[in-house]
């Protein structure tokens, strides 16, 4: 059975130009806003024109016009290569690469298997599903039809959250971790989303849980770790408690980042966490402020995806 390997993410603008393409595309996915098209189509007309100039400046000015989000994804293949013998290709949900250019590739390469991998740790209908959707509806199109193996989320996963903890130690190398607080922040969702059924919170918490297990087995100890959410958008009630509350009211201020519900840095891990959260501190007159870095393309990271494959 000739397999290929799919890495799932949502995607991140490759230029200013697609900025708009990819909120437009956003806004339009079911999952994301979850309601008749026509609303749907209404609502995300108005989040996107009201975001649509300053996402854009945001990149311009602090992420050099393009999200590092493939770059680093392909990064991530070439090395995974070296360890998979099968092809090996990134799909984004809202910018190229899309799906259709792959899977027509795929069919002509007559390839039986296609093993999707989700670059989001915990699953959620916003991202999770939505991908596996949209692959499915693309090859419905092509009159493709392969068997279609979904890895299972990895959020509790034992060398996932090794690889967490290392992470954060590394970042923190040279201090004392009972001086900081360590923050790990997952991307929002709003609360009706979370009371339709979808499992994400519950996944973090778990995750959470795992990583405090963790950290205590191997004596590393923080004055406290939390939990918080970032990238909340409107009015409406999303999981709490958000991120910039919990910085501007501060127990401690030395605190350590961890970007929980993130494996490639992107624009909400760069400019979100490393330069609108700092300004928060900054201001605040916070004696540290880290943020680690995500897997990206680290051995480790390889080595658990292929652990997971096989």
């Amino acid at each position: 059975m000739k397999k290929a390997l799919i890495l799932m993410n949502m995607g991140g603008a490759n230029s200013i130009d697609e900025v708009e393409m990819f909120l437009r595309n956003m806004f339009a996915d079911k999952n994301i806003l979850p309601m008749n098209r026509y609303l749907r189509a209404f609502i995300g007309n108005i989040i996107v024109n009201k975001r649509l100039d300053e996402v854009k400046e945001n990149f311009q000015k602090y992420l050099g016009g393009k999200s590092p989000l493939l770059d680093i994804t392909n990064k991530l293949i070439n090395k995974l290569e070296s360890k998979l013998d099968m092809p090996i290709v990134p799909v984004m949900r809202y910018v190229p690469p899309f799906a259709s250019d792959a899977l027509a590739k795929f069919k002509a390469d007559n390839i039986d298997e296609l093993i999707l991998f989700p670059m989001y740790p915990q699953y959620s209908t916003t991202t999770t599903l939505s991908s596996i959707e949209d692959i499915e509806i693309r090859c419905k199109e092509l009159d493709y039809n392969p068997k279609i193996t979904v890895i299972e989320p990895y959020y509790d996963n034992y060398n996932y959250i090794a690889l967490i903890a290392k992470k954060i130690i590394k970042a923190i190398e040279g201090k004392d971790t009972k001086e900081y607080d360590l923050i790990l922040s997952a991307h929002g969702l709003p609360m009706s989303i979370i009371k339709n059924g979808d499992p994400y919170e519950k996944q973090i918490e778990a995750n959470l849980s795992a990583l405090k297990i963790y950290l205590h087995q191997k004596g590393v100890e923080f004055h406290k770790i939390k939990l918080a959410y970032q990238s909340k958008v409107g009015k409406s009630a999303w999981l709490e408690p958000n991120l910039s509350d919990v910085l501007r009211n501060p127990t401690n201020k030395k605190v350590i980042i961890y970007p929980l519900s993130f494996t490639i840095d992107n624009s909400e891990t760069i400019f979100e966490l490393g330069i609108e959260h700092k300004e928060i501190t900054d201001k605040i007159g916070y004696e540290d402020y880290i943020v680690v870095p995500c897997f990206n393309n680290d051995n480790e990271f390889v080595d658990l995806i292929v652990g997971l494959i096989k």
